[in-house]
């Protein structure tokens, strides 16, 4: 089907915008920094993207991340989908055949393994922060580094220096001592990438099997060390796209193109590019319905009630019609 697809990945750190044409290929994209402000970074990564394309007629949207929830009712998505399908559906379209997938964010990491084109094993790391591109930020810039030149300046070591990597603190202490110790600053950032190599492959990929083709996608895979850290350990080649940093919503619109084309008459529940121009914003509760007190989030638009959700009961998320006023 022809038309234009909008994929979203609303994450922590970074808020991507991806534009796809009926073919399933990119035409337009945008990475820009989450900042703590979900719904204004996507909102204005819309306007960019739009004035980019010059509001291009959408005939389908996904969204993916873990602000996944509140970008589909902002939007209105046609399909939402979780970051392990987006991300291995985006690697199969560039690099068919893949078997596996390392996958580096800003707040998070996963790896995923496919069998036959289809998710077999994965996982995901949310809770160690020395495996993240957050971490990596905050040692560049503790150490007076542009996260631009980390990658390049780590290739340049000549003799690099083990960082103990299992822990974010004791990871930074050692860095630290290592300074102190007269070691370049060129052969602390190699040990740190290697650090963050192996932290990750003792940690999300053991007792998995790691076999070629294998991606690296992510943020952090614009990090020449990391990269080089990772085919050094494995003793593989890395494939690294050059849409790495926008893969999430690249698979979220790759979805939306095949749950539109699929359909026998197809119709977007896009809310339009002029969603950027109205108030939104967020307030929580916790309801005291049963001992269970669930904090439930509202979604407002305008004012007016839009969604709710949080509730393991029903109890307020079936009050609301998704873009709709409130009815209970």
């Amino acid at each position: 089907m022809d038309g234009n697809y909008l994929g979203i990945d609303v994450g922590s750190v970074s808020t991507n915008l991806v534009i796809i044409n009926g073919e399933g290929r990119i035409t337009a994209k945008l990475y820009r920094r989450t900042s703590g402000r979900p719904i204004q970074s996507m909102l204005e990564g819309m306007r960019e993207i739009a004035e980019e394309c010059g509001c291009p007629a959408i005939a389908g949207v996904g969204v993916t991340g873990s602000g996944r929830e509140l970008a589909g009712v902002i939007v209105g998505a046609d399909i939402i989908k979780n970051e392990i399908t987006t991300h291995a559906v985006a690697a199969q379209s560039i690099v068919p055949g893949v078997r596996t997938i390392l996958e580096i964010g800003g707040q998070d990491s996963k790896i995923i393994i496919l069998k036959n084109g289809v998710v077999y094993d994965f996982a995901m790391n949310t809770v160690c922060a020395a495996g993240t591109g957050s971490f990596l930020d905050r040692q560049a810039a503790r150490l007076g580094v542009p996260i631009e030149e980390f990658g390049e300046m780590a290739l340049r070591s000549l003799s690099p220096v083990r960082i103990a990597g299992r822990c974010a603190v004791f990871a930074e202490s050692d860095m630290i001592h290592k300074q102190q110790s007269g070691h370049s600053n060129e052969d602390i950032v190699n040990g740190l990438c290697e650090a963050l190599v192996r932290n990750y492959l003792n940690n999300l990929a053991k007792g998995k099997e790691i076999r070629e083709p294998v991606v690296f996608q992510g943020g952090v895979a614009a990090n020449k060390g990391i990269a080089a850290a990772f085919e050094k350990a494995l003793g593989m080649k890395v494939m690294i796209p050059e849409e790495h940093a926008v893969m999430g919503a690249f698979g979220a619109a790759l979805y939306a193109r095949q749950k539109i084309m699929n359909e026998s008459s197809p119709k977007t529940k896009f809310n339009g590019f002029s969603v950027m121009k109205r108030d939104y914003g967020t307030k929580s509760f916790e309801c005291n319905g049963c001992a269970g007190m669930c904090e439930i989030v509202e979604l407002m638009m305008d004012g007016i009630v839009q969604a709710r959700w949080g509730d393991r009961c029903g109890k307020w998320s079936s009050s609301v019609h998704y873009g709709h006023r409130t009815i209970s």
